[in-house]
């Protein structure tokens, strides 16, 4: 769906990233983790339409990026950044319709109550946004991202969810939904491309993961051949510890899916 061919991106003499290729194809959750200052925001804001690459290019269903109008591009992907600020006063609901009018929705009032409904937070469409917690500020802007792409396929084509650390301000029973919910528009014929920092979740969900280090690419595949001891001294400079639990009196807590791979979501 959206393949980056050789992308690299520089800012002021230094590169972000680095001889990138990566294809985001229907059907797939791709999760990106690594250590901060990767690059992984700006592969995903590159990947987006956000940002232009200086070498290297990238197509949507194979046609180059750079030459979709900012219509196209709203309508074929929608983005939940790393954080928003809103300047004006506006409530959960009338975030949320900015989603759905960029979709097009001929009544974006109700996709966008559908959306709320979605990440849980019906009831919540008067509520000011600024008065809203970071966590249910979130949730609102995963809802917007959803009203403007409301469904994975659209006239035959996959549509992608980017998300950029969609669960940073959630607790765990709200980290498990928003990525249930991309999980299932994965499923459903779409493409997702979502950072994560916690390991054990990015194991759990991803389909393909995506290791960065310092702007490149340093190895892609399945969870269980790509997270692995060496990977983890050689990323997060720390001993690795895949597959074996903690010292003996340490809890350990790793967040499940309500429902297991492969099994649809009720």
């Amino acid at each position: 769906m959206i393949a980056a061919n050789n992308v690299s991106v520089i800012r002021e003499g230094r590169s972000l990233v680095a001889d990138a290729d990566l294809t985001l194809r229907p059907g797939v959750f791709t999760i990106v983790i690594g250590p901060n200052g990767a690059g992984k925001s700006t592969l995903l804001k590159t990947l987006s339409g956000e940002t232009v690459p200086d070498r290297g290019e990238i197509r949507c269903h194979g046609r180059p990026l750079s030459r979709l109008s900012a219509l196209e591009l709203a309508a074929c992907r929608a983005v939940l950044p790393q954080s928003t600020t809103l300047s004006f006063p506006f409530t959960a609901l009338e975030v949320v319709r900015m989603g759905a009018i960029a979709h097009g929705s001929l009544d974006p009032t109700r996709a966008a109550r559908f959306a709320l409904v979605r990440v849980g937070l019906d009831g919540f469409e008067a509520r000011p946004y600024r008065a809203l917690s970071g966590g249910e500020q979130q949730r609102v802007q995963f809802a917007r991202a959803l009203a403007q792409v409301p469904s994975p396929v659209a006239d035959g084509l996959a549509r992608c969810l980017f998300l950029d650390e969609p669960t940073s301000s959630l607790d765990i029973g709200h980290q498990i939904s928003v990525l249930e919910i991309a999980r299932d528009f994965a499923r459903s014929g779409g493409a997702v491309l979502a950072i994560l920092h916690d390991l054990n979740l990015a194991a759990e969900f991803a389909d393909h993961l995506v290791v960065m280090h310092k702007g490149r690419i340093v190895s892609e595949g399945p969870p269980l051949s790509t997270i692995d001891d060496p990977i983890i001294t050689d990323v997060y400079g720390i001993s690795g510890a895949v597959g074996r639990m903690p010292a003996p009196d340490v809890p350990f807590v790793l967040p499940q899916s309500r429902h297991p791979a492969g099994a649809p979501a009720r």
